[in-house]
């Protein structure tokens, strides 16, 4: 029996492109459910749009002398795009800044406001005297009170994950000036969390202990446990939806309250769109609600969403909340900032045609226990190893078998031997173990069973050796492959949720829309024909449903990500202050010559020393140089070198050292020699 699911995947914030982070953690396991429950006959919404409002959106719009609605405009149209292109299936793609969530958002806090469900509260919040302004949460940067992070956000401490108040950061500075702010009061409205602490102990630690998974629940249990507190719901902020009742100029509704309101209003224009009613989708007990979001946001939508639609008393609650945990990328965590990231326009623009890929490889590899990590050569292997050697193979061999042997018409069996119908019974089966994979919310399981069938497949045709029979049994061959063919149908259907471009291109080439009715996902377990005798698939030039991908394109990725490391670095590289200021005539008492190195021996029991005999061009001196830990002795003999002549001398470790040779550092931290390198500049020449 079908069944309504309301689908949402969190909404993306719009300043910045979509990530491959991004997609593992939500976008990709949401869009495989969706995909599945629409296969299998159930009224799905598969809910989402552009988060577009707080605190990082102005900053981004200062620092590029832009307004906020600049640049939401901006990114909403290439996350929208680069989702659609990347196939991600949403029924409604809105964005928060749109008039009907603005009305639907004042609208739900009007509701709770009258019913009570607010306390208002005159506090002292942070304020920056020199920008004059107060400081909401991303506006403060400071030590994190529990995990002494330096860098922790006033919402949010990205280190260790902990959510807090921005007055509960150690040393905070204004985001804007870097001035230490002061507290002022302010009026705001805050939801009481502590009011809901009842049910959602009932709610969830008892009433979901079993079916949601682990890291989401012990997250909640530990926010349960450790008591909850009254969280507001209003910042003095000017861009957001602004707070609609009397008391709220210049105020707006906080950024993670008006946000997941966002899944309710963009239901709301799809559903005026289709000709439906939203209220089914959302106040219905038969609907099945399931959020797809990060680890980072477990707490807005188990703790503080719930607890704002049932203070509003008309909505259903979460079915479930399968959050993700983090991906990596090459051994380090993903960073935005750090342009650490594979982003979702760079890889359609470089793999053309190749989003299946992608798809699989972050299916494969998901973090759904724990935080994993993606690589290149991973990538290039699950395309190379797995979806060309196994489901592609097995394909390729079924249609240029069919199209040589029979001209493209599938063969009349003649009669199924006990492997032929163990192969069936086994094909029969893959539908309930893959659904029962996606039900639970183990796509990373499910994709592999999917291969599995492919496996079968090829297992099948290596066993039976269509390409031997035909020459000693031709009835026999007709027979291997036509059950060869029903397991490619099968394919073509239940790869859709996880390969939706390789499910069409499949369908294609086996022409199912001139099948008398579309197969169903039912269909694969239940008929014993899916492919009838008679039926063409296509002749011609074989189509590969995918190509190898060679070391070279890999590497071009590989040095792609180490050119934004050594940028990053350069940008983000500490110079040390200017030191005290001198006159020039402290300047011309610097004596700097220019010299060779004519000896160099390591100073014994000691790790950093070289003892150099340098010519100076006025003599041959000895100096003692902390270089050994950068330079071999025999590196560094001939070296032209900059050399202080007039330091007074001082002895290390019974050696008289008679001058300075100048070094600095390049941007990986290694020593380098100040070098006077253009030829005809003798030893002893001054350097002014």
């Amino acid at each position: 029996m079908s069944k309504r699911y309301t689908i949402t995947a969190a909404l993306p914030y719009t300043n910045g492109p979509i990530h491959i982070g991004h997609l593992a953690g939500v976008y990709v396991p949401a869009d495989i459910y969706a995909r599945y429950m629409r296969l299998t006959g159930n009224d799905v919404a598969f809910i989402c749009g552009s988060d577009e409002h707080g605190v990082p959106i102005t900053i981004k719009a200062k620092k590029e002398g832009v307004t906020p609605q600049d640049i939401v405009d901006k990114y909403h149209a290439i996350i929208k795009t680069s989702f659609e292109d990347f196939g991600i299936s949403f029924d409604n793609y809105s964005r928060t800044s749109a008039k009907i969530h603005h009305d639907t958002a004042s609208e739900f806090f009007k509701t709770l406001y009258d019913k009570n469900e607010f306390v208002e509260e005159v506090s002292e919040q942070l304020y920056d005297e020199k920008a004059n302004q107060f400081l909401a949460d991303r506006f403060v940067i400071g030590t994190c009170p529990k995990c002494g992070y330096e860098e922790a956000y006033g919402d949010q401490c990205e280190n260790c994950g902990t959510s807090h108040n921005a007055t509960d950061l150690i040393n905070p500075k204004s985001a804007i000036t870097g001035n230490t702010p002061t507290l002022k009061e302010t009026k705001h409205w805050f939801l009481p969390l502590n009011k809901h602490e009842e049910f959602l102990r009932e709610w969830i630690l008892k009433g979901h202990k079993k079916d949601w998974k682990p890291n989401v629940y012990g997250q909640v249990k530990s926010w349960v446990d450790d008591g909850l507190r009254p969280r507001a719901v209003t910042r003095d902020l000017d861009w957001g939806i602004p707070v609609p009742v009397e008391g709220g100029e210049g105020k707006v509704l906080y950024v993670w309250f008006d946000a997941p309101i966002g899944y309710i209003s963009s239901t709301k224009e799809w559903a005026a769109r289709e000709g439906k009613n939203w209220e089914d989708y959302w106040k219905d007990e038969n609907t099945k609600l399931v959020h797809f979001i990060g680890k980072d946001n477990i707490v807005f939508h188990c703790i503080i969403f719930p607890s704002m639609l049932k203070a509003e008393g008309s909505y259903i609650l979460p079915d479930n909340v399968p959050a993700n945990e983090f991906l990596n990328l090459e051994g380090n965590k993903l960073s935005t900032s750090k342009n650490w990231a594979v982003w979702l326009p760079d890889y359609l623009e470089d793999f053309p045609e190749q989003q299946d890929v992608l798809r699989y490889a972050l299916t494969a590899n998901a973090p759904e226990t724990k935080d994993n990590d993606f690589t290149w050569k991973d990538f290039q292997a699950r395309n190379n190893n797995e979806l060309v050697a196994i489901f592609g193979n097995f394909i390729n061999r079924v249609v240029v078998l069919t199209n040589k042997y029979y001209n493209g018409e599938i063969p009349t069996p003649s009669e199924f031997n006990a492997i032929d119908e163990e192969t069936l019974a086994a094909l029969k089966a893959y539908p309930d173990v893959i659904s029962s994979s996606i039900e639970r919310y183990r796509f990373r399981e499910g994709s592999q069973e999917l291969m599995n069938l492919a496996r079968l497949g090829n297992k099948y045709l290596a066993d039976e050796e269509p390409w031997k029979t035909i020459k000693t049994d031709e009835e026999r061959t007709k027979t291997v492959m036509f059950v060869a063919l029903q397991i490619a149908s099968a394919l073509a259907v239940l790869s859709e949720p996880f390969l939706p471009f390789t499910s069409e291109k499949l369908k294609s080439i086996l022409c199912h829309s001139e099948l008398d009715s579309k197969l169903t996902w039912e269909d694969i377990a239940s008929k014993d024909i899916l492919l009838p005798a008679g039926h063409n698939i296509q002749t011609g030039k074989p189509q590969l449903l995918f190509s190898k991908i060679e070391d070279e394109t890999i590497q071009k990725q590989l040095d792609k990500l180490e050119n934004n490391k050594k940028a990053n670095e350069a940008a983000n590289k500490k110079v040390e202050p200017q030191k005290e200021e001198i006159t020039f005539d402290d300047f011309t008492k610097l004596d700097l010559r220019v010299g060779t190195i004519l000896e160099a021996e390591k100073m014994p029991k000691t790790k950093k020393l070289l003892v150099l005999k340098v010519d100076t061009g006025i003599d041959t001196r000895t100096i003692v140089s902390g270089i050994a830990e950068s330079f071999k002795p025999e590196e560094v003999v001939g070296k032209r070198v900059t050399v202080l002549v007039n330091l007074a001398p001082r002895e290390l470790r019974g050696v008289e050292s008679q001058g300075m040779i100048l070094m600095t550092e390049d941007e990986s931290g290694n020593l380098v020699f100040v070098n006077p390198d253009i030829e005809g500049i003798d030893n002893g020449l001054k350097i002014s």
